[in-house]
Formats: C-alpha cells, structure tokens, sequence
C-alpha cells in the first residue's frame, strides 16, 4: 500500500512530463534539417522571421522606457489607489486575446476612443507596424512590470540612503545606484517580454491584421500558413520552439545570478 502511494505521484508527474513535451517533439520533428534550410530562403519565413525580431526589439525597449519608472513608484512608495493599479498592470495577462485585440480596436480605430484625433493628425494604427507593436506592449509589458518591481523593492534602502550624503538629485541616485543593483531583475523582465511579445498572436491578429511584409508576424504567418504551405508553417515553429528554449535557458541563468546575489 506504502509503495503504491509513492509510486502514483511519480506516475502523475511522469505523465504530465510525457505530455508536455511531445508536442515539442513532434514540432521539432515535423519537417528535415535540409527543409527547413530551404524554406529559410522563403520570402514569407524571412518576411515575419525579421519583422517579428524587429517589432519584438521595439515594444520591450518601450516597455522598458515607459514601465521602469511606474514599476519603481509602485515598488516604494504608498498612495491611495495603488493596489489598483497594480491590479490593473495584470489584466492583460488574464485577458483572452481575442478582447485585448478588440479593446485596442475600439480604443485606436479611425471611429475609436482616441483613433478619431489620431485621424485628425493623419494616423491610421490598425493595418500598421505600430498596431503589432502596440498589441505586443499591452500584452507583454506586465512580464517586465512583475520582475523590475521585485528587482527594486529587493534593493537595500540603505545603500540609497548613504549615497544621499554624497548627493541630494534623486535622478542621480536612481541612475547609479539602484539601476546598477536591479539590473539583474530588470534583464530578467525584458528577457521574458521580449519572448511574450515574440509570441503574440491574438491581439495582433484582430488589431493589425495579416499583411505580409507589414504586421504578419511569426505566430500569424503560422496560422495563415497552415491551409496554404505547411512547411512554411512547421518551420516557423520550429523557430519559435528553438527561441522559446534558448529564452528560458538564459532566463533561469539570469534568476539563478540573481538569488545568489541575493
């Protein structure tokens, strides 16, 4: 009775284990060495290959720009409201992708909440390569969010607090002092946008659209390319896969740096 009980959670496990990663074997098995060399050549691999990469690059760095400081306030200081927000900065991560996509329709469509003064200054988003970019920052930004505000509430206050008798510019403090002792957490979190944003599908899809060479990325071309050229389509996976592992292996390189330091 003794050995049954041990031995049904490692067969548990063992199953869960099994089932996850078949699916990555059958990808990666899907099609040769030498087809995927030949579909490299492809205008519709290397088209969303290079406009993924690129629109991916864009979005984390501007989620890096415009996220750091929010996450840092949210980090350190106390106000009314900031439970909220911090709730807020999650909901695209619980958010289907088919709504994410509507609500930036709704929001940046010519006859949307804001598309109609974008329109006035000649803006049209949907259609354009900052309509994937925008999809890809609203459904990656809460990744970095969630590891730059661990990153600086794990900083010690009193290393800020001894160089205040050094300086008094907070700007100064915050650029050598408590960037240098959260960039770890801060890598980590631009790493994992920048694979969510590689990723993105849903949103993309119904805000962007599917033009090639435009704002079909990776994971749309996939799909576009299933009825039509399905080594076209294996072979972006395999890409996909291939980054998705790479990602994560340098990312718990980088965690694992940063609990030490800790």
């Amino acid at each position: 009775m003794n050995i049954s009980l041990k031995i049904i959670p490692i067969l548990a496990g063992i199953i869960f284990l099994v089932f996850l990663i078949i699916p990555l074997i059958a990808i990666l098995t899907s099609i040769s060495f030498f087809e995927i060399i030949a579909k490299l050549q492809t205008k519709i691999v290397q088209d969303s290959l290079k406009l993924s990469l690129m629109t991916a690059s864009i979005s984390s760095t501007l989620v890096f720009l415009f996220a750091t400081p929010l996450s840092f306030i949210l980090a350190r200081k106390d106000f009314r409201g900031k439970e909220i927000i911090d709730a807020l900065i999650d909901v695209p991560l619980i958010l289907p992708p088919a709504v994410a996509g509507l609500a930036l329709l709704l929001t940046f469509a010519p006859n949307g909440l804001l598309g109609s003064f974008l329109l006035k200054v000649g803006l049209v988003l949907p259609g354009s390569i900052w309509a994937v970019i925008l999809a890809q920052v609203f459904v990656a930004s809460p990744f970095y969010f969630r590891s730059a505000k661990a990153a600086f509430e794990s900083v010690d206050k009193r290393y800020e607090a001894n160089a205040r008798l050094l300086t008094k510019s907070e700007t100064m403090i915050f650029i050598r002092i408590i960037l240098p002792l959260s960039k770890i957490g801060l890598i980590s979190g631009m790493i994992m946008c920048w694979a969510r944003a590689l990723g993105e599908f849903g949103a993309t899809l119904m805000f962007a659209g599917n033009i090639p060479g435009v704002t079909q990325t990776m994971p749309v071309a996939i799909y576009m390319a299933m009825g039509t050229d399905i080594f076209a389509s294996n072979v972006l996976s395999v890409i996909l896969v291939i980054f998705s592992f790479l990602i994560l292996i340098v990312f718990r390189y980088i965690s694992r740096r940063w609990n030490n330091k800790l």
